[in-house]
């Protein structure tokens, strides 16, 4: 089945009048990036095309990848504050701003902020995935030179992994466009940083390392290596075609856009084997229906032990788990042998490598907190830049930042991107 990117004029109605412009505005507070649905919902609803460029300002002050975490955020941040939840549901808050920024940006009303005056420094930033953008932005609006190193020939960082018929890399570019109009700062792809000290020595004032988690986890069982990592798999998911049985072995959204690209690219059956129970998944409700939508077969409370070839396919060896108390334990004597799959997908986690430590030098990213997600990388991202600003001007950005009480976030960042 195939995922509808964009709300019709009727449901962005419907969702859009059910808003009940709470005063304490909890949606807010549970945002990363502190964009305020409550605000940019009411400044949509007269429904008009000067209304739908204004709830796009509203939005990219706070998150100038606002159309990209629309199109990705899960229900975990704004949608589980949203005061309807005890009403009846929570609004598609996500769905709403992914919407209503693509109709601003048809319109044409999504224009560039006024020019800043430069501040005579340069910075350089290593990686352009979602948190690397986001403190190019907020620097570039104070007035910084900055260079953009990406290892890669475009931006987006794992944001490249999401499956196109979930984030399309043209939505990507359409966020990137917009924040390259803020200001000095140029993009220089198919340059990897080795060290990011040595910048420092090149001239550069200061530097922000937003490398993401480049590296796969491993699982630390023989055979693990005849496995395809979900990194290698998402990339060039053409390459393993097949017709035939898959296994994709995790249990997250990136263990699920493998699964869903599996079955898509033609596999007949698609395996997801997961050492939890189903309803240990981290996956919002929409993903839970695409893994139904795709006929995609869950096997829970199961550790792959052992991967074995036998000339073009591939063999799990598997046991059955289960919880002593809240520590998972093998079932003994429950291994079976699984025969019989075209291709086996790795998709456990990533890891960062080790961080070089530095006097203005700011980490920020999964490589600062670990794996997120995109609109945990921007406020990440949008505070590195507070960081670096404050280390090389001795200005402290002193904002009141209320944080939520409903929901958990691995970054929080109350900064408004300036003259946007």
């Amino acid at each position: 089945m195939t995922k509808k990117l964009y709300l019709t004029d009727a449901q962005l109605k419907s969702e859009t009048e059910r808003c009940l412009n709470c005063p304490e505005k909890p949606c807010k507070k549970a945002c990363p990036a502190n964009c305020s649905p409550a605000d940019f919902i009411q400044a949509a609803k007269p429904r008009t095309n000067e209304s739908y460029v204004k709830a796009a300002e509203e939005i990219l002050k706070a998150n100038p990848l606002g159309q990209m975490c629309g199109l990705t955020c899960p229900d975990r941040f704004c949608m589980a504050a949203c005061s309807r939840k005890n009403l009846d549901s929570s609004i598609r808050i996500p769905a709403v701003q992914a919407a209503l920024l693509e109709k601003a940006r048809k319109l044409g009303g999504v224009s560039a902020p006024a020019p800043v005056a430069p501040n005579g420094k340069n910075v350089a930033i290593v990686g352009a995935g979602p948190a690397g953008m986001a403190a190019a932005a907020v620097l570039a609006r104070k007035g910084y030179s900055i260079t953009l190193f990406e290892a890669a020939n475009k931006v987006g960082g794992a944001a490249k992994l999401i499956p196109e018929a979930r984030l399309p890399q043209e939505v990507t570019e359409k966020d990137w466009n917009y924040i390259k109009t803020f200001g000095d700062i140029t993009l220089t792809l198919n340059h990897r940083v080795a060290n990011p000290v040595d910048l420092l020595k090149d001239g550069y004032d200061g530097v922000i390392v937003a490398v993401g988690e480049p590296h796969s986890a491993k699982m630390g069982i023989p055979g693990e290596e005849l496995a395809v990592s979900f990194m290698d798999y998402l990339k060039a998911p053409e390459n393993y075609a097949s017709a035939g049985n898959v296994a994709v072995l995790g249990g997250g959204a990136v263990a699920t856009d493998c699964a869903i690209t599996a079955k898509t690219n033609g596999a007949e059956n698609v395996e997801m084997f997961v050492r939890r129970r189903v309803c240990d998944m981290r996956l919002t409700a929409e993903e839970r229906s695409w893994l139904m939508d795709n006929q995609i077969d869950i096997t829970s409370m199961t550790r792959v032990e052992k991967i074995e070839k036998t000339g073009d396919t591939y063999t799990l060896y598997t046991c059955k788990t289960r919880f002593n108390g809240t520590k998972l334990e093998d079932i003994p004597e429950t291994t079976v042998k699984r025969p019989d799959f075209a291709h086996v997908i790795m998709a456990v986690g990533s890891k960062a490598d080790p961080k070089t430590e530095a006097a203005k030098v700011v980490y920020a990213g999964d490589c600062n907190h670990g794996g997120s997600t995109i609109v945990e990388a921007v406020a990440s991202g949008k505070n590195a830049a507070n960081e670096l600003h404050a280390a090389l001007t001795g200005e402290i950005e002193e904002i009141a930042c209320p944080v939520s009480k409903i929901v958990t976030y691995k970054a929080k960042s109350c900064t408004i991107v300036e003259g946007v």
